[in-house]
């Protein structure tokens, strides 16, 4: 009799200790998922925003970035612009899951025409994306997606006649830009859109790309 009660004591901490074992085992695994969370959460996306400006006027340096190859050859195939010239080319880093806001000033965007005031009036620019996130697209491809592009400028527009003797030119400033929901590839430059600016004839194309940071 005291054998069995012996055994079965036994048994019972045997026991015990398969449930403490068992549950030590969960907790970790669910720590170590939750560690490894962490770090996917602390994943950073390279942006980049490149302004194009498509002329029909001759331009100083048509060299672009080899990385914009294929989006010009898509350009020139689509378009009925001679040249296209490099504006402005912006990189930012941003969390996945997290948003980028950003203002600056620049200077003229439209090509200066025969005639036309030599006169240097700033640009202002903001570029917003109200979210970055890694995903997948339908054919398990690595996408970005980018909720709430968005793109604005005031651009300065010559309204009056420039005066004789070195007078000032009358000038606007004219809102123009570009509100949209996209997703693109990867590291694979897309055009996000085309914008006019004014009476040149001139257009500015949004050209954008983002991948993520190496570690």
């Amino acid at each position: 009799m005291k054998v069995q009660k012996v055994l079965s004591g036994t048994v019972v901490l045997l026991l015990a200790a398969l449930i403490v074992v068992s549950w030590s085992s969960s907790a970790l695994a669910q720590t170590n998922n939750q560690q490894t969370d962490t770090r996917d959460d602390e994943t950073n996306l390279d942006t980049q925003l490149f302004l194009l400006v498509a002329t029909n006027q001759p331009v100083s340096d048509e060299k672009l970035p080899a990385s914009l190859d294929g989006v010009v050859k898509q350009l020139r195939a689509t378009l009925p612009f001679k040249n296209y010239r490099l504006a402005a080319t912006l990189i930012n880093r941003v969390k996945n899951d997290g948003r980028l806001d950003l203002s600056w000033i620049g200077g003229p965007v439209a090509t200066t025409t025969a005639g036309s005031s030599s006169t240097v009036n700033p640009s202002f620019s903001q570029f917003k994306v109200r979210n970055v996130k890694l995903a997948r697209n339908s054919g398990g491809e690595t996408v970005v997606q980018m909720a709430g592009f968005n793109f604005g400028m005031r651009i300065p527009i010559q309204v009056g006649q420039v005066a004789v003797n070195g007078g000032i030119p009358a000038i606007n400033y004219e809102n123009t830009g570009l509100s949209t929901d996209i997703s693109v590839r990867e590291a694979e430059p897309v055009v996000v859109g085309t914008l006019n600016v004014g009476p040149s004839g001139d257009a500015i194309i949004l050209v954008v790309a983002a991948k993520r940071t190496q570690r």
